[in-house]
């Protein structure tokens, strides 16, 4: 059967027409060949940056943390310590078991000289006070005062005692103040004399209550020079003497207890016990020429005074051998004569 052409219309289709430029062309045809841009490119290669991972971080440092938790612990840590100090504060100043509550809750040692009144005189006060608020410091100051203590210690001990410690001064002279007479240590301290006590002492003149303790010490030191060279190597040469005046430090006088009469020694400031010993050899022979032996001054090289306090009575017999004499005790305890 003949096709009937006429049947069919003639349509018209859209013809999509792909237009390739020639560089695609050439594009196409390099990545046919397996090469890349990049490896096409003449030029210096630049990669995208790569994206940057973001990090959360904290609010504070970790450094700055650690410090804070250790700030933390130690307030938390002072807390704890100041709630137990306060509760223990309490306790101990509010409870009758830190109060002391009679004399019996005080001891005291080391007593000889002073009484244990004395001694209560200062703590006395402190009989039903609890024992944390007695200020220990003030009361061994005060203790100190009373004249034979030369040290105290004050001691706390719990729960409701108080323990002292004494130290009392030694005696080495008796003073003539005024008109008593009264102890003195080797630091000037004046004491009243100790009851059922026995001392053998010299008597000193000179001292004064009034004068500065330094000045009391000063004489003092004078003092024991003269007994240590007057007792040295077991001489006991202080057994002698009665008396010593030490009013005039450059003019030391000691009273000698002699059985024929009491006589006063001038010994100057020095070499007590060498112008001693020229006393004691020649005291007999100065009895026979003088009918009153009172007083001899020794302060002088080659000469002697005798009686100088009741008028001038020079001896000069002998007096080469006396310088002989004198030079002699002079080199057996190591000094100098000097003239006053």
């Amino acid at each position: 059967m003949p096709r009937n052409d006429a049947q069919y219309k003639e349509l018209d289709f859209p013809t999509r027409v792909d237009v390739a430029r020639e560089r695609d062309y050439e594009l196409n045809s390099e990545f046919d060949a397996g090469l890349s841009l990049a490896d096409t490119a003449p030029g210096p290669q630049f990669r995208r940056a790569e994206r940057r991972v973001v990090v959360r971080k904290g609010a504070l440092p970790k450094k700055a943390a650690g410090r804070i938790r250790l700030a933390l612990v130690a307030i938390l840590v002072l807390s704890l310590a100041a709630v137990g100090y306060g509760s223990v504060y309490g306790y101990g100043t509010r409870s009758w078991r830190f109060r002391v509550l009679s004399s019996d809750d005080i001891s005291v040692s080391g007593l000889q000289k002073v009484t244990r009144a004395q001694v209560m005189d200062v703590l006395g006060g402190d009989i039903g006070r609890n024992v944390f608020f007695i200020p220990l410091e003030q009361r061994q100051k005060q203790l100190e005062q009373v004249p034979w203590i030369e040290s105290a210690t004050v001691m706390r001990l719990l729960p409701n005692r108080i323990a002292v410690q004494i130290r009392e001064r030694t005696p080495i002279a008796f003073a003539r103040i005024h008109s008593r007479i009264q102890m003195v240590d080797a630091h000037g301290v004046i004491m009243e004399p100790a009851r059922k006590a026995h001392y053998s002492f010299p008597v000193v003149f000179g001292l004064s209550d009034s004068d500065p303790l330094s000045t009391r010490a000063a004489q003092m030191k004078i003092y024991s020079r003269l007994l240590e060279e007057f007792d040295a190597g077991g001489a006991r040469y202080s057994n002698d003497l009665s008396e010593v005046d030490l009013s005039d430090p450059e003019d030391v006088k000691v009273t000698v207890a002699d059985p024929a009469g009491a006589v006063l020694v001038h010994l100057g400031s020095d070499q007590f016990v060498s112008r001693f010993k020229i006393y004691l050899s020649h005291v007999a022979s100065w009895r026979q020429q003088f009918q009153n032996l009172a007083s001899v001054d020794l302060r002088y090289d080659g000469q002697i005074i005798v009686n100088p306090d009741t008028g001038v009575i020079e001896h000069r017999g002998g007096t080469q051998a006396l310088q002989k004499h004198l030079t002699t005790e002079t080199r057996r305890h190591g000094g100098k004569h000097s003239r006053s």
